[in-house]
């Protein structure tokens, strides 16, 4: 154990002593006995760190960390960009949700805020087959909430609470809410779980958590990285004490419904380029106040996915939606929790609608949204038949007459919510295969992406 010393009262002895811990490592840093800590599982650095660094035995205590100074201690890991710049590889978990005693609690006085109003967070650098005792641990510093997060993060236990008091804990998703999020904690779905008070049906064992990309934003601003490249919708904290985030979003865009495109353009004094990918963007962007090309700060802090879509005159989108393109070999040694199209599922989406009116856009309405459970459900199924049929080379089924190969992705006709296709520039744009395919041999395939199917966005987003 460490046999340095501080003061666990005081918050400044505390997170002093803790920034020694940068740019070394748990083996520098802590006492020979650490070689045979015996800690199993993920959150082992948190465990060792605590013990053989601060000096206290790991728990899961309702109360903060270091209780007389009301500061929690939470460690994640870190990826690092080409550019340099640190990422959070996760979200940062908290403390569970008893859903037997939230919903008798305020947000003041509730157990989440008793334990992580004031955090004391370790980062370090995750590297693939490095032993935990070798992590770099590169940022450290305490973090309050800014006055205009509380009140977004208040809202969203807020909105947890409520769907725990209507008996919907089962309903729950991380796409509920902007900063704070409820993930899935447990080892398996069956294992974790737990009763609920207002229905009999069982939910799955949750815990807050701040979302990736409001941990992105934590370490942005530890590190004093990003500047200037975000623009903010809002621009006075108070706004959100008459409203959600939400609705003063919506609020900004009504007045524009039933305009074409060429008219918001005119009204903002634009000249775009309508050709460009960044054109609906940069719309979306003068609405909302902030400058072309910027990233939205809120939709960064609380992963929204921005999807614009194109009706035709029947209110059937052009396109299905496209997600982005799945490594072969990588699908396979995942499973649906730890997934990338799972997560994305889960999010929060915000819809911006345009319509095809003699030959212009039309803006209709925008719209946040994520997919309710059941339908997350339907679309595990296409992702578990794709899995499968990688695994086992059964890629391509048969090749036309003209020379088209059909695969045995699943296709629109298989749900009615998701479907598999190419998402590549050409038929040579491809990926390694783990499996070669059987019908055709080859090691590799044109790369492919999941897509939500166009009429499912106009039945369940677009007409609801």
């Amino acid at each position: 154990m460490s046999m340095q010393k501080y003061d666990f009262t005081s918050v400044d002895s505390v997170v002093e002593f803790a920034k020694l811990l940068k740019n070394r490592t748990l083996r520098e840093v802590c006492s020979k006995e650490i070689e045979e800590h015996g800690y199993k599982g993920k959150g082992n650095f948190g465990q060792i760190l605590e013990k053989f660094y601060f000096g206290y035995e790991p728990n899961s205590d309702a109360e903060s960390d270091f209780p007389e100074a009301s500061l929690e201690l939470k460690s994640s890991p870190l990826k690092v960009l080409k550019n340099g710049e640190y990422r959070s590889k996760e979200r940062l978990v908290l403390n569970i949700i008893n859903y037997l005693e939230v919903h008798k609690e305020t947000f003041e006085e509730s157990s989440f805020w008793k334990k992580n109003a004031h955090l004391l967070l370790v980062f370090y650098l995750w590297e693939a087959e490095t032993d935990i005792l070798d992590y770099i641990i590169k940022l450290v510093d305490d973090w309050s909430y800014p006055n205009e997060d509380l009140k977004i993060i208040k809202h969203d236990w807020e909105t947890i609470n409520q769907k725990i008091k209507d008996g919907k804990a089962h309903e729950i998703s991380e796409g509920d809410t902007f900063y704070l999020g409820a993930c899935t904690k447990g080892s398996t779905a069956l294992k974790s779980l737990r009763q609920q008070p207002f229905n009999s049906e069982k939910a799955k064992q949750r815990a807050y958590s701040l979302k990736q990309g409001y941990v992105n934003h934590i370490i942005a601003k530890i590190s004093k990285g990003e500047k200037g490249t975000f623009g903010k919708i809002i621009q006075k904290p108070e706004i959100l004490d008459k409203e959600c985030i939400e609705k003063f979003i919506i609020s900004k865009f009504e007045p524009f419904y039933n305009k074409t495109a060429q008219q918001i353009e005119k009204h903002f004094n634009l000249k775009l380029n309508q050709k460009a990918k960044s054109y609906f963007a940069n719309l979306t962007n003068s609405i909302l106040g902030i400058g072309l090309n910027k990233r939205i700060e809120e939709f960064e802090k609380a992963d929204v996915i921005v999807k614009t879509i194109r009706l035709k005159e029947n209110d059937l989108p052009k396109e299905d939606v496209s997600f982005p393109t799945f490594k072969y070999e990588d699908i396979i040694e995942i499973n649906w929790e730890d997934s990338d199209f799972k997560n994305m599922l889960e999010s929060k989406f915000f819809f911006v609608f345009y319509q095809f009116t003699r030959d212009k856009l039309v803006l209709r309405k925008v719209k946040f949204w994520n997919m309710p459970q059941v339908h997350i459900e339907e679309a595990k199924k296409v992702w578990d038949k794709t899995k499968r049929n990688i695994k086992a080379g059964l890629i391509v089924k048969e090749i036309t007459e003209t020379g088209r190969r059909l695969t045995y992705f699943p296709k629109k006709s298989e749900s009615k919510v998701s479907h598999v296709r190419p998402h590549a520039r050409n038929a040579d744009d491809t990926y390694p295969l783990p499996q070669k395919d059987i019908l055709t041999g080859v090691k590799e395939y044109t790369k492919h992406c999941f897509w939500i199917n166009a009429q499912y966005v106009k039945d369940e987003i677009y007409e609801k």
